[in-house]
């Protein structure tokens, strides 16, 4: 599809002049980063703005914006349970894991289970890592993008027909991203994320803006085409989008795997100077996950009544933009979205370089010196830009972009989520236990991902549940799996593996006299309420 006015020069100039804010940025940090431990965690420097404008921004990657706005023109705002559950994920964060995480000074979130369990445990969760991020992640945040760059210009090579111009524009905008990722580590990312934060809040409430003003800004013209339960959070145990049940034990299951052990999600908080910053930072980031349902998710929905034949639901968001918005802001939406492509490729590309560096090679190589580290970082980041390049063009073969992220996820995470939890909470869990778990769950979830999907052991599939549903099943399988292993076995863990690694070893927390506004605890209260009161009004 392609837009029905040009894109006006004053618009590619706001588009260029971000391109070079970028790389002025990028180029600045990359002179100061030297080692390391500059590259992959700025330094342990990181302030919680920072920290939590770039949790939001890197989230909010293309991916979010095209898969969220597609979800809800075809399947309603429920869609948005993803987003503000991030609130929820991250009050629990603050509590429970943030603590661990910075007091142990890990680089990366496999490390811990190293110091908790074993290096076997630690290697294994660091290579389905990084997997996913360049598979999943990464790949999918050069196709979202791709699709965005292709609506606006539908022929930016035509010569080399329209298959090898799709690779040729995937394969540009991973090199963007990756040169000023590879160049300035964590701080160029989160740096440049502080200002495409800004960009995507102001860009998605101009969207906002203009689908309501289609119907006079008014609620009711607005709701009144729209299907019954399309503006309903929580959704029938029958519905094909998202069940309630999966709501319940599904939706967490993802969110605390994506907003507490995702390395490239966590990456900014172990770069925190102080865990009140990196507390703070979450806070500020689970604030800011609420905003998703009103300036990204209500004008999906809306846009069922505006454009109701649209063939694929992905086509939603780049059809506002160019069908609604004047010249000027165009451009400015426009680099919205551009910001978002970045956000999403550099942050992951600079986490799975970390994993690979931090778990693999230095291990191996115990005496690199901190700029051999850095180049090997460097290097590292280029070579996964090209293989994600390779691959995105691949997620075309998905139905939609977000039934591609979510559904992935969904049998990849739950042996995951199952030892964090019971390692955590129960001293007793050992390394055999853990271990056991990540290889037999996975094992467990390739079939169980047999079995549900159609056509390929079965025409129609044996197993017929939501795969938020499946996830929650699979979680509570590999939870029992750990304590039979755990009761099985003689190991016990060593003071070493407990003390400060887990919640009932921990060390024992002072608050300082802070104002009432500096307590995280009433900060995690107040999103608590906003999000309470969000789902009282959309249930």
């Amino acid at each position: 599809m392609s837009p029905n006015f040009p894109i006006a020069t004053l618009d590619l100039a706001i588009i260029g002049g971000y391109f070079l804010i970028v790389f002025a940025i990028g180029y600045v940090i990359a002179k100061r980063t030297e080692s390391g431990d500059d590259l992959f965690l700025a330094g342990r420097s990181l302030a919680w703005g920072a920290i939590g404008f770039s949790l939001f921004a890197s989230n909010i990657s293309s991916t979010t914006l095209i898969g969220l706005a597609g979800s809800a023109y075809q399947n309603g705002i429920a869609v948005s349970n993803y987003e503000w559950m991030a609130g929820v994920v991250l009050v629990f964060m603050a509590i429970f894991l943030i603590p661990f995480f910075i007091r142990s000074q890990i680089s990366t979130i496999p490390e811990y289970l190293e110091k908790r369990f074993n290096v076997q445990s630690r290697k294994y969760f660091s290579g389905l890592t990084i997997v996913t991020s360049v598979l999943i992640d990464t790949a999918g945040g050069i196709y979202a993008g791709t699709i965005v760059i292709k609506t606006f210009f539908p022929e930016l090579f035509p010569g080399l027909g329209p298959e090898m111009d799709f690779y040729t524009v995937c394969f540009i905008l991973a090199l963007i991203a990756g040169i000023y990722t590879a160049a300035g580590g964590l701080a160029a990312v989160v740096y440049t994320d502080i200002m495409q934060a800004v960009i995507l809040i102001i860009g998605s409430i101009m969207i906002t803006y203009y689908a309501f003003a289609e119907f006079d800004f008014s609620w009711a013209q607005a709701t009144a085409q729209l299907p019954t339960g399309h503006l309903d959070l929580i959704k029938p145990l029958d519905d094909e989008s998202l069940p309630w049940l999966g709501t319940l034990i599904g939706v967490p299951i993802l969110g605390f795997y994506y907003w507490g052990l995702n390395q490239y999600i966590v990456q900014r908080i172990l770069g925190a100077k102080d865990l009140k910053n990196a507390r703070w930072g979450a806070m500020l980031g689970g604030g800011l996950k609420l905003l998703p349902l009103f300036i990204m998710v209500l004008p999906g929905a809306f846009a069922f009544t505006l454009y109701p034949d649209l063939p694929q639901g992905d086509m939603v968001f780049p059809t506002l933009v160019t069908d609604l918005l004047p010249i000027g802001v165009v451009g400015i939406v426009l680099a919205g979205l551009v910001a978002a492509i970045m956000s999403s490729i550099d942050s992951t590309l600079n986490s799975a370089s970390t994993l690979i560096v931090i778990d693999f090679v230095k291990p191996k190589r115990p005496d690199i010196t901190p700029q051999q580290t850095a180049t090997i970082g460097r290097i590292t980041t280029i070579v996964l830009m090209l293989f994600a390049a390779l691959w995105a063009p691949q997620i075309r073969e998905f139905p939609g972009l977000w039934d591609y992220l979510q559904s992935m996820l969904a049998y990849l995470v739950p042996p995951v989520v199952a030892i964090f939890l019971l390692g955590i909470f129960w001293q007793r869990m050992n390394g055999p236990a853990a271990f056991s778990t990540l290889v037999g769950g996975h094992v467990l979830s390739l079939t169980v991902f047999l079995l549900a999907t159609d056509g390929i052991l079965f025409e129609s599939a044996p197993i017929d549940l939501h795969f938020t549903i499946i996830a929650g099943i699979l979680t509570f399988l590999c939870m029992g799996l750990v304590v039979f292993v755990t009761l099985m076995t003689d190991t016990e863990p060593t003071a070493e593996q407990l003390n400060d690694l887990t919640w009932s070893g921990r060390a024992v927390e002072i608050h300082e006299d802070l104002a009432f506004y500096q307590d995280y605890r009433i900060q995690a209260a107040f999103v608590l309420s906003l999000t309470v009161a969000m789902l009282v009004v959309f249930w």
